[in-house]
């Protein structure tokens, strides 16, 4: 008697639930970072210095460290399941990124004839500037003195950073729940490839819009975000019917059988191989996305890029479109080319993105903008991450993957921090060194989802694996949470007051980042031998 097949057994299927989650994902992204490609004008038209800028970007995991809130959005995954926690999760960041709108909007800065600012900017004005226990402890999500627009958008931020949080690790149980047993390292590679081009999206359109029509408006912006949040909770949304079905036709339950226990908890901080995953994970993320958040201003700050002439074809709102359509060539070539059974289109295919990425590339630079160069963050990593978790998937060596990541982040941060200072005055050298640390970059960071998060499944026992995922991305939320300050404060405490936004001197903020790299790769020598020990099984292959 034959099993009856159900939707995870349809690959086509199974990979339309991958598609749903990721372009959810991807929304999120371009919000996460939505004000990062134009930090010189949030300081120009709100008055936000690196501190400011630090400090609100900073807010996005405060609620998810100090109100332990990924905690029970764990808990909430494991009791309520997949599908309710996805809808829940998208309306959460969609109110939070509601509220950051507002505050960076004129309306609520709202600067009458008189020169008069709304009452609800002067109560933020005058208010949250101190805040009991959290000020002593050095971990007050405000300052005194912090602009009021920062502080709201600050609120935002962290109701924001609630819901994509929830968001993140409710994908990545969804994965689990689709794939495991079949290709779930190249799922969740895939699932981030397409996420992450949202970074790329991010830089090209935020600027473009904050600029529009020759006049500055940073909420434009903003809004675009806004536009992009409900997209991503109408995905959520189709997610959860299908997600329904499958349940119906497998007869599984959403809701557990067995309440969740705090020993859960236990179980899981017992594991060392768990402890190692989750400071590798931490140190990653807090050497990448704290620096996506200043990396555009960085190239502002050490590359020689000359604007194109007023009227030009490189100064109009019709390239943004054009070099954006290149990079979707670039992305969706070189990921089909992972795919392909036939030679000859495979070298087809990475030809096509190779020649559009090589078209991409100069049009950023003819176009003398740092946020377009940095655009091509995720193209690298969108090509190799299937390849990764390909290989995971059949040959294993994640952990040794993961050693290799921490180099690769080191020599990038050492680049950024000393040899791109060296190019001043060569703009042609500049934006090549440029360029070719930023791909290296991505593609460091694509071992991760290819690499550790597929591992989770080996140290933890299925009914928690939502908690597992839960405290990973809590802890790894202390280092988001941190390091957009430290960064910040550093700035502000090795640049003479009043330095011009895009003459800062970013070597010691990016020594900084290099360091975790350093500690990165430790942990990850530290994790092989453990694995080596234990039989971990982070060596083996997910397929077998």
């Amino acid at each position: 008697m034959t099993e009856k097949m159900t939707l995870r057994d349809n690959a086509t299927y199974r990979w339309i639930a991958l598609l749903l989650l990721a372009l959810a994902m991807f929304c999120s992204y371009i919000f996460m970072d939505i004000l990062s490609p134009i930090k010189d004008l949030m300081e120009e038209t709100r008055g936000w210095d690196s501190k400011a800028f630090g400090t609100m970007e900073g807010a996005e995991t405060f609620l998810n460290v100090f109100v332990f809130f990924l905690i029970f959005a764990g808990i909430i995954l494991d009791k309520m399941g997949v599908r309710f926690t996805a809808v829940l999760s998208g309306a959460v960041m969609l109110v939070g990124g509601l509220i950051k709108y507002y505050a960076i909007s004129e309306s609520f800065i709202g600067v009458d004839e008189l020169g008069n600012h709304t009452g609800l900017y002067n109560w933020f004005t005058n208010n949250l500037n101190y805040i009991p226990g959290f000020d002593e402890l050095g971990v007050s999500p405000f300052y005194r003195g912090m602009p009021a627009s920062a502080k709201l958008a600050g609120i935002g931020f962290m109701i924001f950073g609630c819901g994509t949080e929830m968001a993140g690790i409710t994908v990545s149980r969804g994965i689990v729940k689709w794939f495991k047993g079949r290709e779930t390292a190249l799922a969740m590679g895939s699932e981030m490839a397409l996420a992450r081009l949202g970074v790329a999206t991010c830089m090209i359109f935020s600027p473009f819009f904050a600029k529009l029509g020759g006049s500055v408006n940073v909420s434009r912006s903003v809004a675009f975000g806004i536009v992009l949040l409900c997209i991503a909770l109408i995905m959520f949304i189709v997610y959860f019917f299908m997600d329904k079905k499958l349940d119906a036709q497998t007869g599984e339950a959403e809701e557990k059988d067995d309440p969740f226990k705090i020993s859960d908890i236990g179980k899981i901080l017992s594991s060392l191989g768990f402890w190692l995953v989750a400071l590798l994970c931490v140190l990653y993320y807090s050497a990448i996305f704290p620096f996506q958040k200043y990396a555009v201003n960085m190239l502002q700050c050490n590359l020689t890029l000359t604007e194109p002439a007023a009227g030009s074809f490189w100064a109009g709102d019709t390239v943004t479109i054009i070099q954006y359509i290149i990079m979707l060539v670039v992305a969706v070539c070189s990921f089909a080319s992972n795919f392909s059974k036939k030679k000859g289109m495979k070298i087809g295919l990475m030809a096509i993105a190779v020649v559009a990425l090589v078209v991409y590339c100069y049009m950023g630079y003819m176009r003398g903008t740092a946020e377009t160069i940095f655009a091509v963050f995720p193209l690298l990593a969108v090509a190799i991450t299937p390849i990764l978790g390909s290989y995971v998937d059949h040959k294993g060596k994640a952990a040794s993957m993961l050693m290799i990541g921490s180099l690769l982040l080191i020599i990038c941060h050492l680049t950024f921090a000393f040899i791109l200072p060296m190019t001043a005055g060569s703009a042609v050298g500049g934006v090549v060194v440029a360029y070719l640390t930023i791909l290296v970059l991505g593609a460091s960071f694509s071992l991760v989802p290819a690499a550790l998060w597929p591992s989770v499944p080996k140290l933890v026992d299925e009914k928690i694996i939502g908690s597992a995922y839960a405290l990973i991305f809590w802890i790894q939320n202390i280092g988001l949470w941190l390091f957009p300050i430290l960064i910040g404060n550093v700035l502000t405490n090795t640049n003479a007051p009043g330095t011009p936004p895009d003459k800062l001197n970013y070597t010691w903020a990016l020594v900084m980042l290099a360091c975790l790299g350093v500690a990165a790769l430790v942990i990850g020598l530290i994790l092989k031998r453990v694995d080596n020990k234990r039989h971990l099984g982070l060596e083996e292959p997910n397929i077998k």
